[in-house]
C-alpha cells in the first residue's frame, strides 16, 4: 500500500495538546487528520499562520504542501481528542459515500480468510446466511451499487452501514483482521 495524498481534519488545536507538558514554552499547532485511501489517523504540524477547519480536505503527499509543514506521524485511536472521535464517523460515512465503486468492489472481489471464514463475514449484521446469497449473487452478475445489493440479497443489512462501522472497528482497533485500513 502506497502512502497517504489527502487527509480529512478532525480537529485542529492551535495551541497544542491542553495537557501537553512537554514544550510548556511554545506551543506547537497540531491537527488530527484521517487519510482518504487508507483511513490512516495522522498528526500533523501546519504550516506557520494556517488554521484548519474539520472537514477540510487537505494535501499531505511528496512535494509542496500548501498547508502543512510536516507529518508527525500515526497515532492510535485513544490519542484522539473528543472532537476528533466526534468528528470520526461523520468523515468515514462521508468518504465511504464518495468511493461507493471501491467498497462495491469489496462486495464483488472479497474472498476467504481461511476454511472457515470469509471476509464478508466480518461486516457487522453479516452472517453466514447473507455471505452465501452475496456470493451466489456475484457469481451471477457483479453487485454495481448498494442499492443493487440491498435488491438483490434478501433482508440485508444496509451494507453501506456495514462499511462504515467496520472501517471505525478497525480504526478503533476493536479485531485482528483489516480489510479497509492500513
Amino acid at each position: 500500500m502506497g502512502k497517504e495524498e489527502h487527509a480529512i481534519i478532525l480537529d485542529f488545536l492551535p495551541h497544542g495538546y491542553p495537557f501537553d507538558t512537554r514544550a510548556m514554552h511554545r506551543k506547537t499547532p497540531i491537527a488530527l487528520a484521517l487519510g482518504k485511501e487508507h483511513f490512516t489517523l495522522l498528526e500533523l504540524v501546519p504550516k506557520k499562520d494556517v488554521t484548519l477547519q474539520p472537514g477540510e480536505e487537505i494535501y499531505i503527499g511528496e512535494g509542496k504542501r500548501d498547508k502543512v509543514h510536516h507529518i508527525v506521524g500515526r497515532i492510535p485511536f485513544e490519542k484522539l481528542t473528543e472532537t476528533a472521535k466526534g468528528e470520526l464517523e461523520f468523515v468515514v460515512k462521508d468518504l465511504v459515500e464518495k468511493n461507493k465503486d471501491k467498497f462495491i468492489d469489496f462486495f464483488n472481489k472479497s474472498g476467504a480468510i481461511s476454511m472457515r471464514r470469509h471476509q464478508i463475514e466480518l461486516l457487522p449484521g453479516i452472517g453466514k446466511k447473507h455471505m452465501w446469497q452475496i456470493l451466489e449473487e456475484r457469481k451471477e452478475k457483479p453487485f454495481e451499487s448498494f442499492e443493487d445489493l440491498k435488491n438483490r440479497v434478501k433482508l440485508l443489512p444496509d451494507p453501506e452501514k456495514a462499511v462504515v462501522k467496520r472501517i471505525l472497528m478497525e480504526i478503533k482497533g476493536e479485531d485482528k483482521y483489516r480489510l479497509f485500513i492500513r
